[in-house]
């Protein structure tokens, strides 16, 4: 607002005072390009992305890692302004609607994530994936905002005939990717994970409506691989991480049980929704994307804070080893955990607290995970040489560990309850 003096009158002039800046960490100041791009920042469903982790539960292993979605989305936002000026300065032909579709598609990208980001996936939703949640987001505020994300959604969906627009959304070097990988280092801790983005972006390039990197930025592409690799390994998938995870999601398949057999359990009317439904890609409508909008991780951090406390032997324990980090013992194999060492765990536990196989399951466990730093097959980073011809990473580089890097690595893991419990 802007107040005027006049004849000692006070008159309150309008103003439309949208070019806001955000003051980032890791770029320094972050410029709002537009009043549309401002409206959607400002609206309830992007503000939801300040309550939601950008990366669950890391933070019981790096201290640091409090970021959230708000913060990834503004720099992937970010970056992507930086990526249109570079095109654009190489001769990239970009009109002013495809860079409002492009800031858009990146800004909304995570929009549809649940609290604790991927580990709401496969316990409050059956069959439906953040990206699908995204979209119904983006299609809702394109109804509100009168048709104007037509363009980022179809830039989303990988349906826009420009395929390199689809490409800076979603490839094997995006901005997503560009983003997270260099903001998780920052707030981790985790140096070798810290990469280069703004040389990876000056060296982009289109040719033949591809996105392309320039040969002379292939040792920053090595780099880029070679940390997004150690991210995955260090922090992504460390161990003590993965168990967080998995108790989450055995803490919210528990309380969804207790519900169902009509056990009171004390929660937030958001959560106590999912608890009660069951909810996948056909039943999810309006209705429930409106609910969704209004659960975060304060619901669940909420909810497992009095759990602890609940008459139910597992839900209690389960989410007591949460709230005071006082996990389960992981072990990582090379190899398939064996049944046998299962059984022996499950039952030392259901001799010394008298319960049942279906109990002790919760708390002994096994599981895979896999690192895949570079997908070969489907999507490629394509180097563009000097003579004009234009080559896959791995076929490009010297470096005889990036086809190492695009064979997927897998370790297993068994969890089972240290002696106190």
């Amino acid at each position: 607002m802007v107040y005027l003096f006049s004849n000692l009158k006070f008159y309150i002039l309008p103003t439309n005072n949208k070019l806001k800046i955000f003051n980032d960490p890791i770029y320094g100041f972050i410029t709002i390009p537009n009043s549309l791009v401002f409206d959607l920042i400002q609206h309830k469903y992007f503000q939801r992305l300040r309550r939601v982790s950008q990366m669950g539960l890391s933070y019981l292993v790096y201290p640091g890692a409090h970021h959230t979605r708000f913060h990834h989305a503004l720099g992937s936002m970010h970056l992507m302004q930086k990526a249109i000026n570079v095109l654009r300065f190489k001769g990239v032909e970009i009109s002013e609607d495809e860079e409002n579709g492009l800031l858009i598609a990146i800004l909304l990208h995570d929009i549809g994530h649940g609290p604790f980001s991927h580990a709401m996936e496969h316990s409050i939703v059956n069959n439906i994936s953040h990206e699908e949640i995204s979209l119904r987001f983006m299609q809702e505020l394109n109804t509100e905002f009168n048709g104007n994300l037509t363009l980022a959604i179809s830039i989303f969906r990988g349906e826009y005939p420009r395929k390199f627009m689809c490409q800076l959304i979603s490839s094997q070097l995006d901005m997503d990717r560009a983003d997270y990988l260099k903001r998780d280092s920052f707030y981790t801790g985790v140096a070798e994970g810290n990469i280069n983005s703004e040389r990876l972006i000056t060296m982009l390039n289109v040719v033949n409506d591809r996105l392309v990197v320039e040969e002379k930025g292939i040792y920053s592409v090595e780099k880029f691989l070679v940390a997004r690799s150690f991210m995955y390994w260090q922090v992504y998938l460390h161990k003590t991480g993965v168990v967080a995870e998995q108790l989450l999601m055995r803490i919210l398949k528990r309380a969804k049980e207790l519900v169902q057999q009509k056990i009171e359990l004390n929660c937030s009317k958001s959560l106590f929704y999912f608890l009660n439904s069951e909810i996948n890609a056909d039943s999810f409508n309006t209705k429930t994307l409106e609910i969704f909008a209004k659960l975060d991780d304060y619901d669940i951090v909420s909810a497992m804070k009095d759990w602890q406390y609940h008459e139910d032997f597992v839900l209690s324990n389960l989410c007591e080893m949460i709230i005071n980090r006082d996990l389960l013992k992981i072990k990582l194999k090379n190899k398939p955990i064996k049944t046998s060492e299962l059984i022996a765990h499950s039952n030392l536990l259901m001799d010394k607290y008298a319960i049942s196989k279906t109990e002790a399951d919760y708390f002994v466990f096994k599981g895979e995970i896999t690192n895949l730093a570079y997908q070969n097959k489907n999507q490629h980073i394509n180097i563009l040489l000097k003579s004009g011809k234009i080559k896959d990473i791995v076929k490009a580089s010297d470096q005889l560990n990036l086809k190492a890097l695009s064979k997927p690595v897998t370790k297993y893991y068994m969890c089972y309850p240290k002696n106190k419990m």
